[in-house]
């Protein structure tokens, strides 16, 4: 008759599942690690395997495949870089042409006389003394200065000099597109200095035709100077039908 004091073989492994020794839970870990690390060796196994039961044509197959979407998608990448750097390339032109554009308008300003000009330049005094200065010898001042590229002329600070500015005898002076200036008359330029000083001091030309007016003529070259006289811009009239 068994002896009802010791314990039985079932209840001692109860007893173990209920409070496992320090040992049995190290065991307990190593068996579930040694289980994990085989489960994941034999997917690794049933995923190679996958490929290994292919025939040789179907692994031609596959790599085509493969090998037609690495290209397609290389083509892809490529059209899009293109497309990058044509649009990139659209963008510096548009950015170059509109640049152009303004400095076009800039420039048509200036030699209209509607806009205040800073640079460097001369200023041209010219001051009577034994006679008066014609109208004939003022008119080729400033084509000279225009010929020698003058970018900007304006007389006494009053009045912008441009192509279609006219020039009239006046009392005491002369007019100047409807303003009357006089002696001395101050000429500021914009353009290259020595260029235009070395046109003003020939022996020849204007310089020699002031003289025989009586005139004295003083040239100073500047690294800067303002031109703050503009042109108003006159708007065309258009006929209003009769009613």
């Amino acid at each position: 008759m068994p002896d009802p004091e010791r314990p039985t073989g079932r209840s001692r492994l109860w007893d173990a599942l209920r409070r496992p020794s320090r040992s049995q839970v190290v065991v307990g870990i190593l068996l579930a690690m040694v289980g994990f690390a085989a489960i994941v060796q034999i997917q690794a196994t049933e995923d190679s395997s996958t490929y290994a039961g292919l025939r040789e044509q179907d692994l031609i197959d596959v790599l085509a495949g493969l090998s037609g979407t690495t290209q397609r998608t290389q083509a892809e990448i490529d059209r899009l870089s293109a497309a990058r750097s044509e649009l990139r390339s659209e963008a510096g032109q548009r950015s170059t042409a509109v640049d152009q554009a303004q400095q076009e308008v800039d420039s048509l300003n200036v030699l209209a006389g509607v806009v205040p000009v800073t640079g460097p330049g001369i200023r041209v005094t010219i001051t009577e003394q034994t006679g008066r200065v014609t109208v004939s010898s003022m008119l080729d001042v400033i084509q000279e200065l225009r010929s020698n590229s003058a970018e900007a002329i304006q007389v006494n600070g009053q009045v912008r000099a441009v192509a279609q500015t006219s020039f009239e005898d006046g009392v005491g002076g002369l007019v100047i597109d409807g303003t009357l200036v006089e002696s001395p008359y101050v000429i500021d330029v914009i353009g290259v200095s020595n260029t235009l000083a070395s046109a003003m001091r020939l022996p020849v030309g204007p310089l020699r035709q002031l003289r025989n007016d009586g005139a004295v003529v003083e040239v100073t070259e500047l690294a800067s100077l303002d031109i703050d006289a503009v042109r108003r811009l006159v708007q065309p009239e258009f006929a209003t039908p009769d009613p």
